[in-house]
């Protein structure tokens, strides 16, 4: 028998719990998706305890390693196959943070996380979706062109789609970042806008100057200004500068589920709806792969790096910390071609 095997669950100490205001203060310190997946992956933790009679709070170290085995065997409904090793990181995480709010003892997740590392090895030599990282593709230049003439952008849909994806991908926003811009912040002046960007995961504002484009076509300035023009002669001077528009060209139409109201009535986007966007013209432009609203942001990083932009320039730029670890990845997506150690030998 193991020391694992061998180790008694210990009993709960003594705690004082965090009430419901200070626990809601916690939550808001992090992003409405990780603050939805958090609730629905603490649930379904929950949940799986209560029906093998299991004490879930705290949680021992065996716990978590049979939780996280058990996720790896059970079919999800939505996909029919386990969850990823990305997602069984993030239900740790969930776990763990739970218990910080709960003001209880950090859970031991050294096995849990051995557990992971062995399923994701698994799933990478079977070639089963999840043993690689699934990547978007990176929207540069030439296939930013190629969305763009899909669109009529005499239409006001089509001069708001120019706008979120030369905004989006100029500014290298995420699309939560790209929606929450209101129509009254861009500020022109003689080189272009300044937009101010609240950076969801930086947590505070960035000032993106954004230029004038060498070609009218790609410009995000003149798409921009166009969308801006529109929406100030269809009576909105304030509000959400991106928002819902339907085939009739009217703004914020209502939404209706099971005869009640959705969506926000001011009509703005959400980040899943501006990916959307992306994705739809994506498949018009005639690309495969996986198409998102990061794909923009991807696409910045990409080519200003291809470009000979210096580092901490692009960073800043798209919301960034200096030196960030998460924008050298982006690098690692260059052009294979390009300087291939193999050419000339």
């Amino acid at each position: 028998m193991t020391e694992l095997e061998r180790r008694e669950p210990t009993a709960p100490p003594a705690t004082r719990q965090l009430s419901p205001e200070a626990q809601a203060a916690l939550a808001a310190g992090r992003a409405d998706s990780t603050r939805r997946a958090y609730r629905e992956d603490r649930a379904a933790f929950l949940a799986w305890c209560k029906e093998r009679g299991e004490q879930p709070l705290p949680a021992t170290q065996e716990l978590l390693v049979e939780y996280v085995t058990h996720l790896t065997r059970t079919p999800r409904p939505r996909t029919g196959r386990p969850s990823a090793p990305s997602s069984l990181e993030r239900t740790l995480s969930a776990i763990t943070t739970m218990h910080a709010e709960l003001s209880l003892p950090k859970p031991e997740t050294k096995g849990a996380r051995t557990v992971i590392a062995g399923y994701k090895h698994q799933l990478a030599v079977d070639k089963k979706p999840g043993g690689k990282q699934r990547q978007v593709n990176a929207a540069l230049p030439p296939a930013l062109r190629k969305m763009l003439d899909t669109l009529d952008r005499d239409t006001l849909i089509g001069k708001r789609d120019a706008a979120m994806l030369l905004l989006g991908y100029s500014a290298a926003t995420r699309s939560s970042e790209l929606v929450s811009i209101d129509i009254g912040e861009p500020a022109e002046c003689d080189e272009g806008y300044l937009v101010s960007i609240y950076r969801v995961k930086m947590k505070k504002f960035t000032e993106s100057a954004i230029p004038y484009g060498k070609s009218p076509a790609t410009c995000p300035v003149r798409a921009l200004r166009a969308l801006i023009v529109a929406m100030r002669e269809a009576g909105r001077t304030e509000g959400p500068l991106f928002v819902r528009i339907d085939r009739h060209g009217r703004i914020a139409p209502p939404m209706m589920r099971r005869g009640k109201p959705i969506g926000d009535p001011s009509g703005r986007l959400t980040a899943d709806a501006a990916s959307d966007v992306v994705e739809r013209l994506a498949e018009a432009a005639g690309f495969e792969g996986r198409w998102r609203g990061h794909s923009l942001r991807r696409g910045f990083a990409t080519a200003a790096q291809r470009g000979g932009a210096p580092m901490v320039r692009i960073a800043r730029q798209g919301g960034w910390t200096d030196n960030s670890t998460s924008l050298a990845r982006y690098f690692d997506e260059g052009d294979p071609w390009e300087d291939n150690p193999v050419m000339g030998l």
